[in-house]
């Protein structure tokens, strides 16, 4: 016997192991049915039996996709690793998501997501540091070789579901990307004469019912590792969702590690729900092909009020990257972030407004993005190519800029060049290499950029000490 003790957002009144359900985990056997089967079996306590927790204990437990429940609980043991099958006929074809129109890596659909679930609320995945490993390798040689019909599947995709917490894990090698919540579910509550604000939205409700809806999605303490070169294995991408906290996590990745994004071209405009209320705090990240944090290039919904803090980053393409294109539309804004420490970068920032990645010939030409309100404020840099590389778009810049207290300290071989400067306007103040004109210093004494003073409801959110005996 071997107590657990943890802390969550919610504890359950009803418990189970894997082994209940036949589970071997012997690394050989499938446990898909097991999952399943143990999952359906705690759904029945998601109403008024306090919800159920499935714990996984040691051992190697090889499974295909499996959907989790609401109040629900996936607990994985310290030495439990949860194999992603590579038998792709247990991988079930999917539709691709509305907001893209197609899937990632091909037109048509996509393989399930490994462990996922649509239309929840109160959803766990934590553990005693244990392991979920997509076995990726066979996805990523399938992937180059053209060999895939459909686009692969994430490690953990949760959709229109809210009050997520994922914690405490270790996840490897995902086929693509590693943590995917998408369409937090805002939507839902909305009265359909104001579901274009989400403003009126909050001025409609009562405080106790914002301080529930907008526990929305946390991620804390995950390790998210995945081979440098590997495709695609973005870290966490938060994907049209409202109030999220991410924090205290370690990622190495072949792809951004957070890249924020809200739907693709002309399907991205239709469907309509942004990225916003977003928290990024004490981030250590190596990504050398990517960004540490990505905004786009998938933002047809738009991105607004991101807050970044505390971030580390060691040998990684750009340390935060907007990436949108004409045929976009929407907008990128009011994007806040202070207190990196970044060692051997290509570049500190970068900005583009020609990243020319489209679902099809459809989009629309005049759908113009706009990125306004950046700031970005007490960075130090060190072995860095290029101080930065700003890129806006001919008759629509990138407005509102402001960079202050951030030193950059050049690579023995950087470029003659320290800043790109394009179609962007704003100001800088304490900045060195001197930035491009366009970015004028305001001088001694100059106010540094800004960055949000308020609270956000995500961050009052009370976690319980919850146990569970083995």
């Amino acid at each position: 016997m071997r107590a657990f003790k943890y802390a969550a957002t919610s504890c359950r009144a009803n418990t189970a192991s894997l082994k209940d359900f036949g589970g071997v985990g012997d690394g050989k056997t499938s446990n898909t049915k097991a999952f399943q089967a143990a999952v359906a079996h705690l759904a029945q306590f998601a109403g008024d039996g306090g919800g159920g927790m499935l714990y996984v204990p040691a051992g190697r437990w090889l499974t295909g996709p499996f959907n989790l429940t609401s109040s629900f609980t996936l607990f994985l043991h310290r030495d439990a690793i949860i194999l992603a099958t590579q038998d792709v006929s247990e991988w079930p074809v999917i539709d691709p998501l509305p907001s893209y129109g197609r899937g990632r890596d091909h037109a048509g659909g996509r393989y399930s997501s490994l462990i996922g679930g649509s239309n929840l609320t109160d959803v766990i995945i934590t553990g005693d540091n244990g392991t979920i490993d997509g076995q990726g390798a066979f996805w990523w040689q399938q992937f180059h070789g053209g060999k895939l019909k459909y686009t692969r599947g994430y490690l953990i995709e949760l959709l229109h579901s809210d009050r997520i917490f994922i914690s405490n894990l270790t996840l490897l090698n995902s086929p693509a990307w590693n943590v995917h919540p998408v369409y937090s579910r805002f939507d839902h509550f909305l009265k359909p004469n104001l579901k274009p604000s989400f403003e009126q939205f909050f001025e409609s409700i009562a405080v106790t019912e914002i301080v529930q809806l907008c526990s929305n999605i946390i991620i804390s303490g995950i390790t998210i590792l995945a081979p440098l070169r590997s495709p695609n294995t973005d870290g966490i991408n938060p994907d049209s969702c409202t109030h999220v906290r991410i924090e205290d996590c370690y990622i190495v990745s072949g792809d951004d590690c957070i890249a924020i994004k809200s739907g693709w071209d002309e399907y991205g405009i239709a469907f309509g729900m942004p990225s916003q209320h977003i928290i990024i705090r004490r981030l250590t990240c190596i990504s050398p092909t990517s960004a540490v944090i990505a905004l786009g290039s998938e933002m047809s919904g738009g991105i607004q009020d991101v807050r970044a803090e505390d971030i580390t980053a060691i040998d990684s393409e750009s340390g935060v990257r907007i990436k949108t294109a004409v045929g976009r539309g929407a907008y990128v804004k009011d994007i806040f972030v202070r207190g990196m420490n970044l060692n051997t970068m290509k570049w500190v920032f970068w900005m583009t407004g020609a990243y020319k990645s489209h679902p099809d010939n459809k989009y629309d030409p005049n759908a113009i993005p706009v990125v306004k309100g950046i700031s970005y404020s007490d960075v130090v840099a060190t072995d860095v190519t290029q101080a930065a590389r700003l890129e806006g778009i001919s008759n629509a810049p990138f407005t509102g800029i402001c960079i202050s207290n951030v030193t950059v300290h050049l690579a023995a071989k950087a470029k003659k060049q320290s800043w790109t400067c394009t179609d962007v306007e704003g100001v800088s103040s304490g900045v060195s290499p001197t930035p491009c004109a366009s970015l004028p210093d305001r001088g001694a004494g100059a106010e540094p950029c800004p960055f949000p003073t308020d609270r956000l409801p995500i961050d009052d959110v009370v976690f319980e000490e919850c146990s569970y005996t083995s």
